[in-house]
């Protein structure tokens, strides 16, 4: 049964790898030769819409974030996700399980972020079965992980620097995107950056699930728990990738002559920088304590 189960993840997961370069590659290199253009809104504004490639009808400001995230996924998910399954394949441990569900994670992040949040586009049946095969084998790997056995193989002597981390994590989330609302609220107003969207996937994602889980992973670690190892895994790596993806967003807008206030790129890409760096440090960490 163990075994069944791997072959259908290595299969979802050479799926997601697949649709991800098709996704990906589109995004960053396809263009149509188009220019940008202005539409109003439904709240009666008028927006700049990019005009090229597979985002052409994504907004001037989104679309370079879209671009941004699909140099990434190309770049550095992929091979990852790629390099972790033949680790699993050729020797699985629970630290290839960790790396494998923790880069699926990612994926569904990714894969959820465009299917839900990109204009519609002719590249939609790829992001659906993107988003299925990443919700999948996200759960094949969950499933297939001993959380007996997490807890007796992982040896932390102190989790005192996983929960401040954690715990910053999940209040950074807040302060990023909750004033945005907040400010929208009280102005009985749609959000500011809401353009041509009905709403903001990186809020749900960000404030409806990471955050949640981050002071989730802290009770689960608190309670030495072998999911809250798993979780604390995911949660590092997706904190991993995206500050390597903030800047690389960052910088297309740039050349797409975006102009980001100062107090923008300290709130929103500065401070999720510093957050990835320590990612990185503790997910080292993390595996390095895995025993056996």
């Amino acid at each position: 049964m163990l075994a069944g189960k791997s072959k259908v993840l290595y299969c979802l997961v050479f799926m997601v790898a697949a649709l991800s370069v098709v996704a990906a590659a589109t995004g960053v290199f396809y263009t149509t030769g188009g220019a940008p253009f202005e539409v109003v809104n439904q709240y009666g504004e008028t927006i700049k819409i990019y005009g090229d490639g597979i985002y052409a009808h994504d907004s001037y400001f989104k679309a370079p974030i879209f671009r941004g995230t699909d140099l990434v996924v190309l770049m550095v998910g992929v091979p990852l996700l790629l390099t972790a399954t033949i680790l699993d394949i050729r020797n699985r441990s629970l630290k290839t399980s960790l790396l494998l569900t923790s880069l699926l994670a990612l994926f569904l992040y990714y894969a959820t972020s465009i299917a839900f949040g990109a204009t519609y586009n002719s590249l939609l049946l790829i992001y659906i079965a993107l988003f299925s095969a990443s919700l999948f084998g996200f759960i094949l790997a969950m499933i297939r992980i001993d959380y007996n056995q997490v807890k007796q193989v992982i040896k932390i002597e102190t989790h005192r620097g996983f929960y401040i981390f954690l715990a910053l994590t999940g209040v950074a989330l807040f302060v990023a995107w909750l004033p945005d609302i907040i400010s929208a609220l009280l102005a009985q107003h749609s959000l500011s950056l809401i353009e041509v969207y009905t709403t903001e996937i990186t809020y749900v994602l960000d404030m409806g699930i990471i955050s949640p889980a981050a002071f989730i992973t802290i009770y689960l670690l608190n309670s030495r728990r072998g999911m809250g190892y798993v979780l604390l895994s995911i949660l590092l790596t997706i904190c991993a990738i995206i500050g390597i993806m903030l800047p690389i967003q960052t910088a297309f807008q740039v050349l797409a002559g975006i102009d980001l206030p100062l107090p923008v790129l300290i709130s929103k890409v500065g401070i999720f920088v510093l957050l990835a760096i320590f990612a990185l440090y503790f997910n080292i960490k993390l595996l390095r304590s895995v025993r056996g």
